[in-house]
């Protein structure tokens, strides 16, 4: 056997005297899913060549030379025209390495000051930066949409539920604006994310800094940061970031299966509250009655997904030492599904909630059912001076006799409703209709559909 050295990985053979297994070299690769960031690298690569010229490292005309370069590589890949190769492991060795194809020592240069593990480090960061961007966007659309469900069916009224049993009247309305206030939480999660997660790694090289005399600022300024990170070690090993958004797409996505399971509930023919379009469900292949609602059912499922995203991260960094290590590869993969998975199943549910059916006769049928208006009687009882306790008591009554008739509140006689109390006069059936119910409620935060209306108002003035 020779004693020749093979040949190794250019980045970092030099300390190595054979070349790495074929297996491994697949194995240890990250090229195949983080060449999704080969903007944010090549933007982070121009903002560093720009600083390296200015504290005169980088030379005007390597300065030049490098830019032209990665228009090049940038515009090859847009192209669908690069090469991307397993053996130069990610996006970033890819990249430096056609870059310097292309102007030779002057790309070579351009990893003064620097390692891929600040590299990293910004793209991620600059990657989700502009993805929250875009799930902000989908969430606004899907509130649109809901606003304008919610001013349409104002005045709708349906049951409201406690442990799916029938509890109070309220407007449909009123309860989609509820979604709205599940999404409005949302989007400040994603923007307060995204606020912490603005800072620069950039320059923090390895793990203990550069002894070149970076202008960390700038990169900073240059990429539309707030500033750079404020210790190296962090800098490189810090992934709270792409763990907090996880968690707000955990917490999106569990309110959007919320949602989801109101809409499978409420399109079933136990219900028939509503109709989901055509074009939003499927068939089945042997049962021809059958029209799924898959849309909301998969959002539902999809939910699983990121939360199990969101503990993957959270048990990928739970043991790691500082400063970087190989494990935080595997951070990656979960994120970036969960960023499509987010994008995805919030632009579903823009198009498909603005195109709900409400069926309103049986969600009024419905809300007839169950003494929906009791407390109504008990809060009636309670104007005429008896003690909420005991108003609760002669109510209760009251729906037992009318379980035993079988008879809504509404259909009791004034006379047999005087039976539990004398308080009571022929002015309280205004109180047992549903209409009057909702319309009661006529406070900030209430069904009314004077409220609903007024909510409806404010939340596009916010907009």
């Amino acid at each position: 056997m020779s004693d020749k050295k093979q040949q190794t990985n250019s980045a970092w053979g030099g300390r190595f005297s054979e070349q790495t297994d074929a297996f491994v070299e697949a194995f240890t690769a990250s090229v195949q899913f983080d060449q999704r960031m080969y903007a944010q690298d090549i933007a982070g690569s121009r903002a560093h060549a720009k600083m390296l010229n200015k504290i005169n490292i980088l030379s005007d005309q390597d300065l030049n030379a490098v830019l032209g370069g990665l228009d090049q590589v940038e515009q090859e890949i847009c192209d669908g025209k690069f090469n991307w190769s397993v053996a130069r492991e990610d996006v970033h060795m890819n990249i430096e390495a056609r870059l310097t194809e292309l102007v030779g020592d002057a790309g070579k240069r351009l990893h003064t000051g620097r390692s891929r593990n600040d590299q990293v480090a910004t793209d991620i960061r600059l990657y989700l930066r502009e993805q929250i961007r875009f799930i902000n966007v989908e969430i606004s659309r899907l509130q649109w949409g809901i606003l304008e469900v919610a001013d349409r069916e104002a005045e709708t009224i349906m049951p409201g539920f406690t442990h799916l049993q029938v509890a109070q009247p309220v407007t449909f309305g009123h309860h989609v604006m509820a979604w709205y206030e599940m999404l409005k939480r949302d989007a400040s999660r994603f923007a307060d994310c995204q606020q912490r997660m603005n800072l620069s790694p950039l320059g923090a090289a390895a793990l203990a800094g550069t002894s070149y005399p970076i202008d960390r600022e700038f990169t900073a300024k240059e990429l539309g940061f707030d500033g750079p990170t404020l210790n190296s070690l962090d800098s490189v090993s810090d992934r709270d970031f792409a763990i907090e958004f996880c968690a707000s797409a955990a917490i999106l996505l569990t309110h959007m299966s919320r949602m989801s399971e109101e809409l499978v509930l409420w399109s079933s023919a136990q219900f028939d509250f509503i109709e989901l379009p055509d074009r939003f469900c499927t068939g089945s292949s042997i049962m021809p009655q059958k029209k799924n609602p898959d849309v909301p059912e998969l959002v539902r499922g999809k939910t699983g997904r990121v939360n199990g995203h969101l503990i993957s991260l959270l048990t990928l960094m739970k043991s790691q030492p500082l400063a970087y290590n190989k494990d935080n590869q595997e951070d990656k993969e979960p994120l970036f599904d969960t960023v499509d998975t987010v994008l995805g199943c919030l632009r579903a549910f823009a198009d498909m909630i603005p195109a709900i059916i409400c069926k309103h006769d049986n969600m009024l049928k419905a809300a007839r059912q169950g003494f929906s208006t009791a407390t109504d009687l008990a809060d009636y009882l309670v104007r005429k001076n008896l003690p909420f306790r005991d108003a609760h008591e002669v109510v209760g009554k009251a729906v037992a006799l009318g379980v035993s008739s079988g008879k809504d509140l509404s259909e009791l006689t004034l006379e047999q409703l005087q039976q539990f109390s004398e308080k009571i006069a022929d002015d309280v059936f205004e109180v047992l209709t549903l209409e009057g119910s909702v319309a009661s409620r006529n406070h900030i935060g209430g069904t009314a559909p004077e409220q609903v209306r007024k909510a409806v108002a404010l939340a596009r003035q916010a907009k």
